[in-house]
């Protein structure tokens, strides 16, 4: 059968993303820090963007909404809602346009919105700032190896490991790779390192926890003790709290391992970890939601996301009949437009799938995790007719201050357990098992079996199985290494 090229006809649907509409869903599941660097790096871009600055309200300038031209829409959740089909359904860009199709688009998007409709509230929980990063661990060190009366050859020595300590403060390499690198002897490797390791912080430059224990010992004059003697020969038993095993094997009775595992507690196996030069990152909330009176109020947190204007001077250039490069302001001044578009969608979206979630949750609210309730993605979808993966977006990464502390959307989305007193939600399950076992003997902990028949005498029933997944998601271990003899 022979090639040919034939024109064909073919009726069909295709779903088309538009880089507008991309652009759009990309915003709405980014994080807090992504979203503000990439507004950020849209106000390098694109140059129809510009920042409005606080000191121009501050000081009493006319506002946007007085300036020719620069009509300002806020963000209402309340009187401008955003359905999926306004994400889905976004006109295509005509390639020409004037001016006057930019006419209402936003010059200031910003306005936090709440429940009743307030465009500011400042009676919101001030965040902490994070500190700036100490002196590192290798910095540390090797000021007291500049302070100490090491040799050329020692300090080379010296600052080779000091460079291959991981965040915990050990040797990430061999004694023999070092004695390669340094083109030295391994006894004057091993010579240095036992010197450095009773440096502040003392057990650091150690290859091990084993090592880094002893060396501590060794530091405070307990290197022949009952204490040494355990971590040196008994660790195994040490981790499954096999303490009758121990007395037996040193011949000493139970109470003087006691207090050598009182003394070992005292040690630190992470030294390295306060020198640690790696920069705390708080969770900031994207969404306040607070009591006021007998409601509850919800807000957008804006702080520390710059608030956008499509530039006057850049319009103006657009209205003059003989401007050039007319295309080129076009496009920009409608990515601008978009964009700000975009921008007040993100806000709307959070805000009505955060004033769902707390409309079914407002249990949780009013009395703690115990009272969360089930609760799936789809509900939410359905109660503000969105789709199930636009809920998805939004709630990942997503942080919300509530009066039981900072929680991430997702949270609030658990799985349910059926119980004689209706469906319960699987986190307050958890929280309850915490609770049970906060509240144990330290010498008799409960087991899980014991914790079943607890929970089922608040008929809670559950099995063996699921108690000991959910104590192990708390990151709590079984009853035989909880057991305490001190």
């Amino acid at each position: 059968m022979g090639l040919e090229t034939k024109l064909v006809q073919k009726m069909g649907q295709s779903l088309l993303m538009t880089p507008q509409l991309q652009q759009a869903i990309k915003l709405l599941q980014l994080g807090r820090l992504e979203y503000k660097d990439a507004i950020e790096r849209e106000l390098l871009e694109n140059p129809a963007l510009e920042e409005m600055r606080e000191e121009a309200q501050a000081h009493g300038l006319p506002s946007p909404e007085h300036q020719p031209h620069e009509p300002t829409i806020l963000a209402n959740p309340h009187t401008s809602g955003i359905s999926d089909e306004s994400l889905g359904n976004s006109p295509a860009v005509e390639p020409k346009a004037d001016w006057d199709d930019f006419s209402d688009a936003f010059t200031d998007y910003r306005g936090s919105a709440s429940a009743k409709g307030q465009s500011d509230y400042d009676d919101r929980p001030l965040q902490e700032v994070a500190s700036a990063a100490g002196e590192s661990l290798e910095q540390h060190l090797l000021n007291q190896v500049r302070l100490h009366d090491f040799s050329p050859h020692d300090r080379l020595i010296a600052q080779h490991i000091a460079g291959n300590l991981d965040r915990d403060g050990y040797l990430e390499c061999s004694y023999e790779e070092l004695a390669a690198v340094t083109s030295c002897d391994l006894e004057d490797v091993a010579m240095v390192a036992d010197t450095l390791r009773f440096f502040e912080p003392v057990g650091a430059c150690t290859r091990s926890l084993q090592e880094c224990l002893l060396t501590q010992l060794e530091f405070r004059g307990l290197g022949d003790s009952l204490e040494s003697r355990i971590i040196k020969n008994h660790t195994d038993k040490l981790e499954k709290r096999k303490y009758d095993q121990i007395a037996k094997a040193e011949r000493v009775t139970i109470d003087d391992v006691a207090r050598a595992i009182r003394s070992i507690r005292t040690l630190d196996p992470k030294p390295g970890r306060a020198y640690s030069d790696e920069t705390t990152r708080y969770v900031v909330p994207d969404v306040y939601v607070q009591k006021v009176g007998n409601d509850w109020v919800i807000t957008l947190n804006e702080e520390g996301i710059p608030r956008l204007r499509i530039s006057p001077y850049y319009s103006e250039l657009l209205r003059e009949p003989e401007s050039a490069n007319k295309t080129y302001l076009t496009e920009r001044l409608r990515a601008a437009s978009w964009l700000i578009k975009s921008i007040q969608q993100r806000q709307q979206t959070i805000y009505r799938v955060t004033e769902s979630i707390m409309k079914f949750q407002r249990p949780f609210l009013e009395q703690g995790i115990e009272r969360l309730k089930p609760l799936v993605l789809k509900d939410v979808a359905e109660d503000i007719d969105m789709h199930e993966s636009t809920v998805s977006r939004v709630t990942t990464d997503k942080y919300v201050h509530t009066p039981q502390g900072i929680f991430e959307l997702k949270f609030f989305f658990t799985s349910g357990i059926k119980t004689s007193n209706g469906d319960i939600s699987s986190s307050s399950v958890k929280e309850r098992i915490k609770a049970i076992i906060a509240a144990e003997a330290p010498a008799q902990p409960i087991s899980d079996q014991q914790i079943v028949e607890t929970l089922k005498g608040e008929k809670i029933d559950i099995a063996r199985r699921t108690v000991a997944k959910y104590r192990e998601s708390l990151g709590i271990v079984s009853s035989s290494q909880r057991k305490k003899i001190l």
